[in-house]
């Protein structure tokens, strides 16, 4: 697992046998220049790349495995799909916010829309695909079974509170959440989109935060008691964001 210095994006690398495939992304160039090599070296080189949704700082993994089809929710094919050059202009625009420098534009280049619910063949394993709407129009949650490892996409996070961006919608995060909770009572680590990885106990003990929050942001209380160790000025600003969407 690689995770960025900006906003602590997380990108993992899975295995089983002699294949492997990257989901999700870090953000800065030198993270995905160094990218390809860090995982040669570690034996994780990836015969596919993935995305858990269709924000941009999450289907980057194009910019370091260029001749590789960026695997997508067929939720999420249908947002780029609609929305073309849209992932391009957020990241120009973020770049420019933080005077980041690339030596290329972004390139989408092919999109493999993957069913969901479903399952993808990794060796001689199956990851389990779960639908994960509610952030966002798309997405999707990953659980790979032989390892105990569940990748949620943006859910769950210990850094950033619940976020319902234009698109998204509270009942969808309510479902996503929901739908998470098996998944995590399955799992041994959890793997959020931003922050720090998690074990079980901690991630149940997220989703509770998360879902107590969503209850406050349903009843239009302006100034809630975010979950502890996220109650900061960046978050209070997400969680008027949040109004706003709902307004």
């Amino acid at each position: 697992m690689v995770t960025s210095l900006l906003w602590q994006t997380n990108a993992t690398a899975l295995r089983a046998g002699d294949e492997a495939m990257l989901i999700d992304s870090p953000y800065l160039p030198d993270e995905l220049e160094l990218l390809p090599a860090v995982l040669e070296q570690a034996g994780f080189t990836p015969t596919a790349i993935l995305a858990t949704h269709g924000d941009f700082d999450h289907v980057l993994g194009r910019l370091a495995f260029g001749d590789l089809a960026l695997g997508v929710p067929e939720s999420t094919a249908e947002r780029l799909s609609e929305n073309p050059g849209q992932a391009q202009r957020e990241l120009r625009d973020e770049d420019a916010k933080y005077y980041v420098d690339r030596a290329r534009p972004l390139s989408l280049g092919q999109v493999q829309p993957l069913p969901v619910p479903g399952r993808l063949e990794l060796g001689d394993e199956e990851l389990e695909l779960h639908p994960a709407p509610g952030h966002t129009r798309d997405g999707m949650a990953l659980l790979a079974p032989w390892l105990g490892v569940l990748l949620c996409g943006d859910y769950l996070s210990a850094v950033e509170i619940p976020w319902i961006s234009e698109g998204g919608s509270l009942a969808g995060y309510r479902a996503t959440l929901e739908g998470l909770l098996p998944l995590v009572e399955r799992a041994e680590t959890v793997v959020p989109g931003h922050g720090p990885v998690h074990t079980r106990d901690t991630a149940l003990a997220l989703l509770d935060e998360d879902v107590a929050y969503l209850d406050a942001l349903d009843g239009g209380e302006e100034r809630p008691r975010l979950p502890q160790n996220r109650d900061t000025g960046a978050q209070r600003e997400i969680h008027a964001l949040n109004l706003a969407v709902l307004s």
